[in-house]
């Protein structure tokens, strides 16, 4: 199912489904960081090790991934993104409620999977909607709001999570952070009209080629999103290593206080919120997008090696990591207009399912591989992984631009 761009939009409606899709995004970063957070705590309290944590992060990633590339989008195209956008937060917000009353570390694992299942429908439905409900000159600003709801549930919640599991219980953070993702749902649902695609062939973006019409899975499996594909593996690899593991490594090979750990995350992810505003506003104002996209990686790159240099000043270490966040921000908007234009001549909502499908790849895979680091004393060997991911995506987006 399809949507025509109106050439005309009120302005106020335009606004209300950013709002309405940069909240869902939220949602869904906060339901895919509420158990992370934790590990510190849930190590002792299950007495399993960081890699066996690790795997909870790892099936949640993989059945996105999964679930994105073979499945949410093409039932997004279909059945249309609100339907998918609504039941996707309804699946993850209930899994989290339960991750919070189970009472044996096995119990999360299918609890992962479920919220990932549900989290898989979030970026090809979000970006559908913006890509063919929001005006075509608010596009880059729709990106970058999308990005920054995301983002800012991801800075909310270890914030959340630890505050809640210090004051009270690990088990009524997790409560707390599924019912704020049933909250979202409902908002979604009274709000549906505002979502609802209409039928009618989606107008081809001004800027760039046509997939080739050899079929969609020929499109989805061109040069161009492969690229695309690789460029979200990596930097989603680095950004998940972050989440995921960057508390425990700061505490570990930092010595840093949980406290000051949990604020230099949660700097970079403040940071990631802000570097994703100027981002939109960039995306909307050039077309050299991909120039965007490779300098604030690299930008990223050099700040995460500066941080393995500094070693245990927190103040110091804390700006790095909200520097960082900026120049890991500001890439996501013209990485995801990139993407759209690249896409015209293919649902849209598959194609962002494939693409994305490469973000969960990488932070599936990431816990694996970063975890043993953790559980053999290297926490440096976090930052340094992170820094070679990052070195490698950059290049890539420049292949999907000129590839396009």
């Amino acid at each position: 199912m399809s949507i025509a761009v109106s050439p005309e939009r009120d302005s106020g409606r335009d606004k209300t489904i950013i709002a309405l899709v940069a909240f869902a995004h939220g949602a869904s970063h906060l339901m895919q960081l509420a158990i992370p957070p934790l590990f510190p705590i849930l190590h002792g309290v299950f007495g399993v090790s960081f890699t066996e944590l690790g795997l909870i992060a790892t099936l949640l990633f993989a059945a996105s991934g999964l679930g994105q590339a073979f499945a949410a989008g093409p039932l997004v195209d279909r059945f249309g993104p609100h339907r998918m956008l609504i039941a996707g937060t309804l699946l993850s917000s209930c899994a989290v409620i339960l991750a919070g009353l189970v009472s044996a570390y096995w119990m999360l694992l299918p609890l992962g999977v479920l919220i990932g299942l549900g989290n898989s429908v979030f970026h090809p439905a979000d970006l559908s909607i913006l890509s063919l409900r929001v005006n075509e000159k608010f596009q880059g600003r729709g990106f970058a709001a999308h990005v920054l709801g995301g983002t800012l549930g991801y800075a909310v919640a270890p914030l959340v999570v630890m505050t809640v599991a210090t004051v009270s219980h690990w088990r009524v953070a997790l409560v707390l952070c599924g019912l704020l993702g049933l909250a979202i749902a409902a908002a979604l649902f009274f709000n549906r009209g505002l979502l609802v695609c209409r039928s009618a062939k989606p107008a081809a973006p001004a800027v760039g080629k046509a997939v080739p019409r050899s079929g969609l899975l020929g499109a989805l499996l061109s040069p161009v999103f492969l690229m695309a594909f690789a460029y979200f593996t990596l930097t989603s690899f680095a950004n998940v290593g972050l989440q995921t593991f960057g508390i425990p490594a700061f505490v570990m090979g930092n010595a840093f206080a949980l406290p000051a750990a949990t604020f230099a995350v949660s700097a970079y992810l403040f940071g990631s919120a802000g570097g994703a505003i100027l981002g939109g506003v960039l995306a909307d104002r050039t077309q050299q997008h991909h120039r965007v996209a490779f300098s604030g990686i690299l930008c990223a790159a050099i700040c995460m090696l500066l941080i393995t240099v500094v070693g245990g000043w927190a103040p110091l270490v804390t700006a790095l990591m909200g520097l960082m966040g900026i120049a890991f921000g500001m890439t996501a908007p013209a990485r995801d207009v990139i993407v759209r234009k690249a896409a015209a001549g293919a649902g849209l909502g598959s194609v962002f399912g494939f693409v994305y499908s490469g973000f969960d790849l990488g932070s599936a895979v990431g816990p694996l591989i970063l975890g043993p680091f953790m559980d053999r004393q290297m926490p440096q060997a976090v930052f340094v992984t992170v820094v070679i991911a990052l070195v490698l995506a950059a290049p890539t987006v420049l292949r999907v631009r000129r590839r396009s």
